[in-house]
């Protein structure tokens, strides 16, 4: 038994409050090291003649990443307290593990055990229930759809004429995303994030001059309120993006900072190294990477904190909207955030709180700050092995696992998961334009947990390299789309929203991989059934044995809705199988029986 391998922390994503006063309870060990794992557990204070009172209870094998098991647990403790550990058989010798360290028989002192003092319910991380059943929709509002040219940019060009440049204007506005709502209805979108929609100089309006206006070539407040209350009438929530690490060069302040130097009423609200201030040839300031056009904001001075919490109340209580994507959010201070999260949640506690950190996010999701963030470990994990081909089955398998096992499940629940956005290539250019991949990225991403988002035009295929160029004009000739392609994403997303188990009211688990097919099989499971999926990853034909007990049980095929009898199937290549498995069944029928007697 390798014990230098062998973590747990009572909190984070080791040991954390679920729901209805369950607490899940996970520890790592070495790969393969471990046979069988039992917590040992029982309240502080509950003791006999015997001495401290505690149970013992199986651990199910969770997952494995490429170094370690996760081993896990779920319980309900009577007095929303414990105190805990873990025998741990590794087929060989048993030993008790707990916060100090290893014992080989069960310690009767209570402090030798891990410690969840308490259930507390404010403690409890908790996002918005609405959340894991949305499927988001990312629009580039100068890209989407030009319905009002009265507005248009001097320098705009005719719609979608050439590919786009740094500096391009297409006229993309809010009466083009209102013309267009149907279609997104018609898709299944329940939910658009729109990049930022400020006053700003460029066309993907990062580089914010007014906080509390509406860039004038996408329309004005009250054309935003009516699309608000559009999109809310179709059933459609709205999440806009906030820029509150850095401003714009034209910002009312900073400009104030390079016109008045030391005397700026306003020179405490950047990262100044120096007087005068300039921005070439290279900043003497704090920036958003190395661009002069973008200076950092000091989150830490009480006047930036305060105008930029009005900015984020202001758009709620004036225009309902329903969630905050934060821009470069790992950039700002954590002290910021929380008040962010306290001042949005008093207006609006169903507001959603969206993230943009792009590494281990820990820190950000203990319940205080955010309530998600944007789940680019799945994305990266995602491309390699479906459009890249640079991973295997086994390894796709075992990288997820490790992200998933990073979070709590309610995280989890309501990580924003995306294959492709305005920052990356279009996941139509990185499959190679082929069409069975991006079924399959689809298909995985809409019944893989969490929040999923499509990037506009990804639906119908449309192509692109980085930025720019990932930047396109929607495509709205119907000629000019994979209508193919849109149909299988439509028929994708009504079955995730038409089972609540493949939106998130079940657990995920990887049943199989293969190292030479390279197909996975993975199963959405609750109490009443499962859906197993497998994704043949390949451009030859997979024969395979489904490692599911399928006898006496209703078994339908999800995607052609007819009875599945077989556990012995052949895949096609690239291709894949969804079955639903109703698991009582014999249940159901017995109880009928006795009814009809």
């Amino acid at each position: 038994m390798l014990k230098e391998a062998i973590f747990h922390r009572s909190k984070n994503n080791f040991a954390y409050v679920y729901k209805g006063g369950a607490l899940h309870i996970r520890f790592r060990a070495k790969k393969g090291d471990i046979k069988v794992a039992e917590l040992l557990y029982g309240d502080p204070y509950e003791w006999n003649e015997d001495g401290w009172v505690h149970s013992t209870m199986l651990m199910q094998l969770e997952g494995s990443d490429d170094l370690f098991d996760y081993w896990f647990t779920e319980l309900k403790p009577p007095y929303r307290r414990l105190r805990y550990g873990f025998r741990i058989d590794d087929g060989q010798q048993t030993l008790i593990y707990g916060e100090k360290g290893f014992s080989i028989e069960a310690p009767k002192d209570t402090a030798f055990y891990f410690c969840f003092p308490f259930l507390n319910e404010i403690d409890t991380f908790k996002a918005p229930s609405w959340v894991k059943d949305t499927v988001w929709y990312q629009i580039f509002p100068e890209r989407f759809a030009n319905g009002d040219p009265k507005n248009d940019p001097d320098s705009t060009l005719p719609w979608g004429s050439e590919s786009p440049k740094i500096n391009s204007f297409f006229g993309g506005d809010f009466e083009g995303i209102i013309e267009h709502l149907d279609y997104l209805v018609d898709l299944g979108i329940n939910g658009i994030y729109l990049t930022p929609i400020f006053k700003a100089e460029s066309n993907h309006k990062y580089d914010t001059i007014d906080y509390l206006e509406i860039d004038p070539q996408f329309g004005d407040k009250k054309t935003f309120k009516r699309l608000v209350d559009a999109c809310h009438e179709k059933g459609i929530r709205v999440m806009l993006d906030a820029v509150f690490n850095h401003s714009g060069y034209y910002f009312e302040a900073f400009q104030d900072v390079l016109e008045n130097q030391e005397k700026s009423i306003y020179k405490d609200w950047f990262y100044l190294k120096e007087f005068p201030v300039t921005p070439l040839p290279k900043p003497n300031y704090d920036t958003f990477a190395f661009t002069p056009f973008m200076p950092k904001l000091n989150t830490e001075n009480s006047e930036v904190k305060a105008y930029l919490l009005k900015v984020a109340t202001y758009w709620i209580e004036e225009f309902n909207i329903d969630g905050w994507r934060l821009d470069v959010a790992n950039e700002v201070d954590h002290q910021f955030w929380r008040e962010f999260r306290q001042t949005v949640k008093r207006i609006n506690p169903y507001i959603y709180i969206l993230g943009e950190v792009w590494h281990d996010a820990m820190p950000w999701l203990q319940g205080d700050q955010f309530d998600a963030v944007m789940n680019y470990p799945f994305t990266e994990t995602t491309l390699n092995y479906i459009a890249r081909n640079e991973i295997t089955a086994g390894e796709f398998a075992q990288q997820l696992t490790k992200v998933m096992s990073s979070y709590p499940k309610n995280i989890n629940e309501v990580a924003f998961n995306l294959l492709g956005s305005h920052d990356t290539a279009r996941i139509a250019t990185i499959s190679d334009e082929n069409r069975d991949k991006l079924k399959l990225l689809f298909l995985f991403q809409l019944t893989y947990m969490g929040t999923p988002c499509i990037y506009y035009g990804d639906e119908i295929a449309i192509t692109g390299e980085n930025d720019p160029d990932c930047r396109k004009c929607m495509e709205w000739d119907e000629s000019k789309q994979d209508q193919e392609l849109l149909s299988f994403v439509k028929k994708a997303i009504r079955l995730r929203k038409n089972n609540s188990l493949l939106a998130n009211d079940g657990s995920f688990h990887f049943l199989e991989t293969s190292p030479t097919a390279n197909y996975i099989i993975y199963k959405r499971e609750n109490a009443e059934q499962a859906v197993i999926i497998v994704i043949n990853n390949s451009n030859s034909k997979a024969n395979i044995n489904i490692p599911y007990e399928l006898e006496g049980k209703q078994v339908t095929n999800l995607w052609t809705q007819e009875s599945f009898s077989t556990a012995s199937v052949e895949i096609n290549p690239y291709g894949f199988l969804l079955i639903q498995v109703e698991k009582q069944q014999k249940k159901q029928a017995l109880a009928q029986a006795l009814v009809t007697e």
